[in-house]
């Protein structure tokens, strides 16, 4: 495993919808050279501080778009006033003192194997992945709601930067579809920013399907599977499709020339083959091809494209991925964990759905020997209002949200930070996003404490400032 040690160093902005969707359409894939790769690994922190090895090839995220609520999941407050603590009953979990939501049994039965870090809190009152996925805090929805090129790379843009990632599997997916897809937006989080388009993701494609007509607060289930980019039907592959893919490069190689001349316009030419190389990859098109699992474990997981997209993350981590986020998304039919209205209804269908394919998600690395080199993390972007609104809803609360770890070399049983009695603020240990951050990168094998260059030639902190949490990691 490749570790990478380095030298510590103590919508916006009148881009339009139309410019936002443009940028960062399709992936691109690239690495660093050798001699980069040998003076980063020659660079010795000088603070004193242990360095732990990177435990972690792989790392799958699943990202509840909106921001789920804490108080409704693993932070009840059963004593609070009745306007706080919500509908929902605590349960015991295998962790002693540890109590989670009536609607999680499954990964109640499995907290002793999983770690919680409960005070998840930062200054980002966004619906993006931007801090989720680049550790940054300090941005805001008129500078950051549509992803630009200036935007700060994600984790795994900086990963791939450093050389991580393998060439005949896509080192970098996001699953179904990218961010913002249900609302014709990209948002800021998954890109290579300053890096440039190289950096980027392979985002796949959703064919939407739907267990009925639901509507922005009434979920009914989301159906159907993640597919790779211009295929009709996996895992075949024809010399007509890739005719029209190439069509679709050419537009994008004309849109790109206009809009980013920068780092990621010179590699175009690589780009174009690496995907080519990519999408016709024996193991990448294996890696989608869930006709290949068994039904026993398709029912494991459920039917829903959440469900389906954590199992083609199990395979793509078989194959050789590096980072794969699951993200959570779709506003028309209800699946979305924005919950300003009908939070309980909403709980009630949701948390059944990602108690199920969390848990056999992780039941599943396990089995098959990949848990102990595979980082699970289940979060939002932030967490919500300890006190419910007239509309049974709860709004934006970044003060305070939780974050569930498995795997990859993590302490399970840890119980990380506090809350008050409203699990409003933390009283103790609070835990960044540029933590959060820095301890992924800390597990994957890249020093959090690295710099890379922004569009100015300014050093910037890879993990904004952020340290790994040192308790959570074994």
């Amino acid at each position: 495993m490749l570790r990478v040690l380095g030298r510590g160093r103590t919508v916006c902005d009148g881009l339009t919808r139309r410019e936002a969707i443009r940028v960062g359409g399709l992936s691109l894939f690239s690495g660093v050279s050798l001699p980069t790769l040998l003076h980063a690994a020659g660079q010795q922190s000088g603070d004193g501080r242990p360095r732990f090895e990177g435990k972690a090839k792989s790392v799958i995220l699943i990202n509840l778009f909106g921001g789920p609520p804490h108080q409704d999941t693993f932070d009840l407050k059963p004593e609070a006033p009745s306007s706080v603590r919500g509908e929902f009953q605590p349960i015991a979990s295998r962790v002693p003192g540890l109590h989670v939501c009536e609607l999680l049994p499954r990964t109640a039965a499995m907290m002793d194997r999983l770690t919680l870090i409960r005070t998840y809190s930062h200054r980002y009152n966004s619906h993006n992945p931007y801090n989720v996925l680049t550790g940054f805090d300090g941005g805001s929805d008129r500078e950051n709601y549509f992803a630009k090129k200036s935007d700060h790379p994600s984790m795994m843009s900086v990963a791939r930067h450093f050389g991580l990632g393998r060439d005949d599997v896509p080192p970098y997916v996001i699953m179904p579809a990218f961010p913002g897809f249900s609302q014709g937006l990209r948002r800021a989080g998954p890109y290579g920013g300053y890096l440039g388009t190289s950096y980027d993701p392979l985002f796949t494609v959703w064919d939407k399907k739907f267990g009925g007509k639901g509507e922005f607060y009434k979920p009914v289930p989301a159906l159907g599977e993640p597919l790779l980019p211009s295929l009709d039907e996996l895992p075949a592959v024809t010399a007509n499709r890739l005719q029209k893919r190439k069509s679709l490069l050419a537009q994008f190689d004309d849109k790109l020339s206009r809009i980013d001349r920068s780092r990621a316009a010179e590699s175009l030419s690589e780009f174009q083959q690496q995907v080519f190389r990519l999408l016709t990859s024996p193991r990448t098109r294996a890696a989608f091809d869930l006709s290949k699992e068994s039904t026993e474990t398709r029912t494991r997981y459920g039917n829903t494209v959440w469900a389906n997209s954590c199992l083609v993350a199990r395979r793509l981590v078989e194959a050789g991925s590096t980072f794969v986020s699951v993200n959570w998304e779709e506003a028309d039919s209800g699946n979305h964990w924005d919950l300003h209205a009908n939070n309980f209804n909403m709980c009630r269908h949701h948390l059944p759905i990602l108690d199920q394919m969390f848990t056999t998600l992780v039941d599943d690395l396990d089995q098959r020997g990949l848990l102990k080199t595979t980082l699970v993390v289940l979060m939002g972007e932030m967490g919500r209002t300890p006190r419910i609104n007239g509309k049974a809803g709860r709004d934006h609360w970044p003060q305070c949200g939780f974050v569930v770890l498995a795997g990859g070399g993590t302490r399970p049983g840890v119980v990380l930070g506090k809350t008050d009695k409203q699990a409003a603020y933390p009283v103790d240990r609070p835990v960044s996003a540029g933590d959060m951050a820095a301890t992924i990168y800390q597990q994957l094998g890249v020093d959090p404490t690295l710099t890379v260059d922004d569009l100015q030639g300014r050093p910037i902190h890879i993990a904004h400032g952020g340290e790994p949490a040192w308790e959570v990691i074994a």
